[in-house]
C-alpha cells in the first residue's frame, strides 16, 4: 500500500473508534451491572430481565456509503460495507484498547475479537437484515482470505472475525510473500511477456508481462491447501497468478483456481483436458521461454554454450542461483561451466532409474574418426544449439507433427567409437548422456515394451540430455510380412516407436552395427546419419597414442607404428589393450613394454576369436599359431 492508503487507513479506524466508544457509551446507560466486578464472566438476575424487557438490539446508526473505492475493494469485489467489518476486525491487532472494549461488548472478557453479531451493530446492521450474509463462507470478505470466521460449532451471531497476519502485514504496507507459501511462491515483475486475459493454459512454463505470483505445484504436497493463499497473494498485489505445472494436481484443485476472477495462467506438460473443469482455459503458446541473457542478469558467461538447453524461466533462474553459488564457494567469477552444473541439477530424477547416466569426460580431441563423421557430429550439436532460432524463431517446423526433437544415427561396426561420439556430443553440449537400457525396457509381454519406451521419454522430457540407444536394431528393427500373431505385433512396436521417436523433443542418438537391420521409416525420420568405419593404419597410430595418454610411463622399446600396421583393430580393441597393458606394467612396477602391449594383443584377438599369425608377435613375443 502507499502512504496515501496508509493515511486513510488510520482515519478510517478513527471512525470505528467512534462507533465503539457510542455503543459502549449506550450499553453502559442501559447496563444495570455496570459496577459489578465480575461481570463478563456470569449473568445476574438483573440482566436476565434487562434482557427480556429489551424490545430490539441495541443498533447504532452508520454513515456508510452504498460502494467502495480503491484497489483493494477492486480486486476483491468488497462493499463498503465490507470494508467496515474488514476495518472493525482489523481494530485489535493494531490498538489494544479495542481487546478490552471488545471484550465488554461482547459480554465476555476472554473474547477481544469482534463477533459477527458486535460488528452487525458497530454498522448500524439488524441481525438478521442482509449484512450478516457478508460473513457467509462464499462472501468475497471470506473466500478472499481477507478474514476468517471462526467458531463454526458456535452461534453464529457469537462467532469470533480476524484479520489473518497477511492481510495485517498488506494493510500496514508491508508486501512480503505469505510465510506459508513462500518455499515455492516467487512474485515477478516483467515488462515484456504474455498479458493475461481471463483464464490461459500453456503447455510450457510461460512468462508472464507485469507482475505476477509465480507458484511451483511440483514443490507442493497437499495443492488444495495452497489455492486460498495463492489466489490472495495475487489479488492482494493486483498481480496475475502462474501455476504450474498442473500435470497429476487434482481437477478440484483446477476448478478451485478456475472458480475466481483473476487472470490466471496454468502450464504443464500435456495438452488440457477439458474434462478437468467446467471452463476452458483459453490456449496460448508459450514460445521458447525467457532469454538465457535475461537470466544471467549481466553476468560474462556466452549465452551461446548454453542455447541447447531448454529450461523454463524458473529453471533458468534456479540454475543460475546455483552457479552463482558454485563460483562465490571458490572466490571467482561465474562460468559457463558452473551455469552448465546448475543446469544439471534441473534435471529430474526418473530416467536414472531407466538408463545408464555418464557424465561426459571427453573432448573432441578424444575422437579419432574420419573428418566426414565429424563434420556429422558437429553438424548434430548445432542443431541442437539453434534448434530454438530455426524451428522457432524463423519457423522451420516440418510439420506433421513432428516434434523439436534431434534424432541421429551412428553407424559401424563394434568398438568403432560411436558411443564415444555420443559422449564427446553430450560434453560438448553441457548435457549428460543417458544410455537407455534395453533390459529394462524389452518385455516378452505384448503391449509392455511400448510402455516402457513411454516411461522413458516422458523422464527424457524433464532432463536436458542426450539419450542414446544402444544396439538400437533391437528395438527398431524391419517390419515384416504377418504370418502370425507375433508378427503382427512386433510390427505395432515398430509402428508405435516411429511415431513417438517423430514427436520427441529432446536429443535422441541411435546406435547400429548393422545400419541395413533398422526400418527405413526410421532412418527417413533422422536428421543426422554418421558413418563409423574400421580405422586405418594411421589413424590406428593416433588412437594408440590416444588411449595410452600422456600420464604412463612408455618403455623405450615401445613402437606404436608396429602395433598400428599390424593389427587391424577396431579404437574400443585399442582401448581395451591399452588398459590391459598398464595393468602389466603396474603390477611389474616398471613402465609399460612392447612385450606388455603384444601380449594384450593377443589376448585381445584370443577374446574376439581371431585367427594369429606367430610371426606378428615377434620378437617380443613368443606365440602359438591360432
Amino acid at each position: 500500500m502507499t502512504e496515501d492508503d496508509l493515511t486513510g487507513l488510520w482515519a478510517r479506524l478513527g471512525a470505528v473508534e467512534r462507533r465503539v466508544r457510542k455503543t459502549v457509551a449506550d450499553r453502559q446507560s442501559q447496563d444495570p451491572n455496570l459496577t459489578d466486578p465480575y461481570r463478563g464472566l456470569y449473568i445476574t438476575d438483573e440482566a436476565v430481565r434487562a434482557l427480556l424487557d429489551s424490545p430490539e438490539p441495541l443498533v447504532v446508526p452508520a454513515d456508510i456509503p452504498p460502494t467502495a473505492e480503491g484497489r483493494l475493494a477492486e480486486s476483491f469485489g468488497l462493499t463498503a460495507l465490507d470494508m467496515e467489518f474488514l476495518l472493525i476486525a482489523l481494530a485489535p491487532d493494531l490498538d489494544a484498547r479495542f481487546e478490552r472494549l471488545y471484550g465488554y461488548l461482547n459480554d465476555d472478557v476472554t473474547r477481544r475479537r469482534p463477533t459477527v453479531g458486535l460488528a452487525l451493530a458497530l454498522c448500524g446492521q439488524t441481525p438478521a437484515g442482509p449484512g450478516r450474509f457478508r460473513f457467509r463462507p462464499d462472501a468475497p470478505l471470506v473466500t478472499g482470505g481477507l478474514v476468517d470466521v471462526l467458531g463454526e460449532d458456535q452461534p453464529f451471531l457469537s462467532r469470533e472475525v480476524r484479520v489473518p497476519d497477511r492481510v495485517q502485514a498488506h494493510l500496514l504496507g508491508l508486501d512480503r510473500v505469505d510465510p506459508g507459501i513462500a518455499g515455492f511462491t516467487r512474485v515477478r515483475t516483467r515488462v515484456d511477456g504474455l498479458r493475461p486475459v481471463g483464464a490461459m493454459y500453456s503447455r510450457g512454463e510461460v512468462e508472464v508481462a507485469g507482475t505476477a505470483v509465480v507458484a511451483d505445484l511440483s514443490m507442493v504436497s497437499a495443492p488444495s491447501e495452497v489455492v486460498a493463499p495463492l489466489v490472495r497473494e495475487a489479488r492482494l498485489r493486483g498481480a496475475s497468478l502462474v501455476v504450474g505445472p498442473v500435470d497429476g494436481v487434482p481437477p478440484t484443485v483446477l476448478r478451485a483456481l478456475l472458480a475466481h476472477d483473476l487472470p490466471l495462467v496454468l502450464h504443464g506438460k500435456s495438452q488440457w483436458d477439458p474434462r478437468w473443469a467446467p471452463v476452458t482455459p483459453l490456449p496460448v503458446d508459450a514460445g521458447t521461454g525467457p532469454a538465457w541473457a535475461e537470466a544471467l542478469d549481466g553476468l560474462d558467461v556466452p549465452v551461446a554454450e548454453l542455447s541447447a538447453f531448454r529450461l523454463g524461466a524458473s529453471q533458468m533462474r534456479a540454475a543460475v542461483s546455483v552457479a552463482r553459488r558454485l563460483a562465490a564457494r571458490e572466490n571467482r567469477a561465474v562460468t559457463a561451466a558452473d551455469v552448465r552444473a546448475g543446469v544439471r541439477t534441473q534435471n529430474g530424477a526418473g530416467l536414472a532409474k531407466l538408463a545408464r547416466r555418464i557424465t561426459p569426460a571427453v573432448t573432441w580431441s578424444d575422437l579419432v574418426l574420419p573428418d566426414r563423421a565429424k563434420t556429422r557430429l558437429a553438424e548434430l550439436a548445432a542443431r541442437a544449439r539453434h534448434r530454438d532460432t530455426v524451428l522457432g524463431d524463423w519457423r522451420m517446423r516440418p510439420g506433421g507433427g513432428r516434434g523439436r526433437g534431434v534424432l541421429a544415427l551412428f553407424a559401424g561396426e563394434s568398438g568403432t567409437g560411436k558411443t564415444l561420439a555420443a559422449e564427446v556430443v553430450a560434453g560438448d553440449l553441457g548435457m549428460d548422456l543417458y544410455v537407455v537400457d534395453l533390459s529394462s525396457v524389452v518385455d516378452k509381454y505384448v503391449g509392455e515394451t511400448e510402455k516402457n519406451l513411454e516411461r522413458v521419454f516422458d523422464e527424457a522430457a524433464d532432463v536436458n540430455g542426450v539419450l542414446l540407444f544402444d544396439e538400437a536394431d533391437a528395438l527398431f528393427g524391419k517390419r515384416s510380412a504377418v504370418s502370425d500373431s507375433r508378427d503382427r505385433y512386433a510390427n505395432l512396436e515398430s509402428a508405435y516407436l516411429l511415431q513417438r521417436m517423430e514427436s520427441f523433443d529432446g536429443i535422441a542418438i541411435l546406435t547400429t552395427n548393422l545400419r541395413a537391420n533398422l526400418d527405413e521409416a526410421f532412418t527417413r525420420r533422422l536428421d543426422v546419419i554418421a558413418a563409423f568405419p574400421m580405422p586405418d593404419a594411421a589413424q590406428r597410430r593416433l588412437l594408440w597414442d590416444t588411449c595410452l595418454g600422456p600420464a604412463i610411463p612408455r618403455a623405450d622399446d615401445l613402437d606404436l607404428d608396429v602395433c598400428a600396421s599390424r593389427f587391424d583393430l577396431a579404437g574400443g580393441a585399442i582401448r581395451s589393450c591399452a588398459v590391459s597393458a598398464a595393468y602389466l606394467a603396474a603390477a611389474g612396477n616398471r613402465a609399460v613394454t612392447m612385450a606388455d602391449l603384444m601380449t594384450a594383443i593377443h589376448e585381445e584377438h584370443h577374446k574376439q576369436g581371431h585367427l594369429t599369425r606367430a610371426e606378428d608377435f615377434r620378437p617380443w613375443l613368443a606365440v602359438t599359431p591360432a
